[in-house]
């Protein structure tokens, strides 16, 4: 069943800003990356999809309900903004107190486990908390009611290292538990080790929708071959520019080769490698990051040191 869907949704800002006819589905129990820097267009198509405006063209839903309607779906949701803003006059006691009672939380077990998971101390005035226990405080309440569907837009902005793998963790238990989840962001770590498939978007269009085990165990190769002189480097370079089943790529003043084939060729680049003596041979696997910069500029300033 699908829970979440955008459907050819446009929200033109001018200028060239907003998102252009983007589409994606998310599959009940399946956790989706939206992968993309800020300003590219993720927190848009969010803040669309929680009903909190309207597209210009196309349609976004979830649970088959249009998210204009989001009054019929919001108990079923537990959505954690980017940027978090709390109420001022409150402590965090009285905020999570408050939010019990709009959420009609019962399960007052579910909640003390998520305060200790997430080591929060709600006591103090929320206008006076710090950025890392804001967000946990926003965790917590965003989980509360035990949801089966989370939307997640920066979830682990502000959270200390600690923290941040421990959010990680937690999205892989809500997965093994059925939940669907679309993930927000522009960490590669966080959507590397718990996404199903993922979404590149790039200036509001999604450049790249890919099922993540793809990337990991793609059928093209590359293997760095190393040798223990430049003679049998030359005659290995040789042999594979006489096939067509691989392609080559020579490293200048280095012991070894790059060499690029597909699954299907193994055999036979194994039989050529049998003629030379090499001192290693290592698999290089194209990474979340590699990848996702054949569509992005690595210098682009952006993206802040973490892209």
């Amino acid at each position: 069943m699908k829970e979440i869907v955008v459907d050819h949704f446009t929200k033109d800002y001018g200028s060239g800003r907003g998102v252009f006819d983007i589409s994606f589905e998310i599959n009940k129990g399946e956790v989706f990356g939206f992968l993309g820097p800020n300003g590219a267009g993720k927190s848009t198509t969010i803040r669309h999809l929680m009903g909190f405006s309207s597209p210009d063209s196309g349609k976004t839903q979830i649970l088959g309900i249009d998210s204009c309607n989001y009054d019929k779906f919001m108990q079923h949701v537990g959505y954690l903004p980017g940027e978090v803003a709390l109420p001022a006059g409150l402590t965090g006691h009285e905020f999570i107190d408050m939010m019990k009672k709009l959420k009609n939380v019962v399960n007052e077990e579910w909640l003390k486990y998520l305060m200790e998971y997430f080591e929060l101390d709600p006591s103090g005035d929320t206008k006076r908390m710090s950025l890392g226990v804001k967000r946990k405080l926003a965790v917590v309440t965003a989980f509360m009611n035990d949801p089966d569907i989370l939307i997640l837009d920066e979830p682990t902005s502000g959270l200390d290292l600690k923290m941040q793998q421990r959010f990680i963790e937690f999205i892989r238990e809500e997965k093994k538990r059925g939940k669907t989840i679309l993930l927000s962001s522009h960490i590669f770590g966080e959507i590397d080790s718990t996404c199903d498939r993922i979404a590149i978007i790039k200036d509001g269009i999604i450049v790249s929708e890919f099922v993540a085990a793809d990337l990991k165990h793609s059928q093209d190769k590359c293997f760095r071959v190393y040798f223990d002189n430049e003679e049998s480097k030359e005659s290995f370079t040789n042999d594979c520019k006489k096939s067509k089943d691989f392609s080559v790529e020579i490293a200048k003043d280095k012991n070894y080769v790059t060499v690029f084939t597909s699954d299907k060729s193994i055999n036979k680049l194994i039989k050529v490698l049998a003629k030379y003596k090499t001192s290693n041979i290592e698999e290089l696997k194209e990474t979340l990051e590699e990848y996702f910069m054949k569509y992005y500029n690595r210098e682009n300033k952006e993206f802040g040191g973490v892209l």
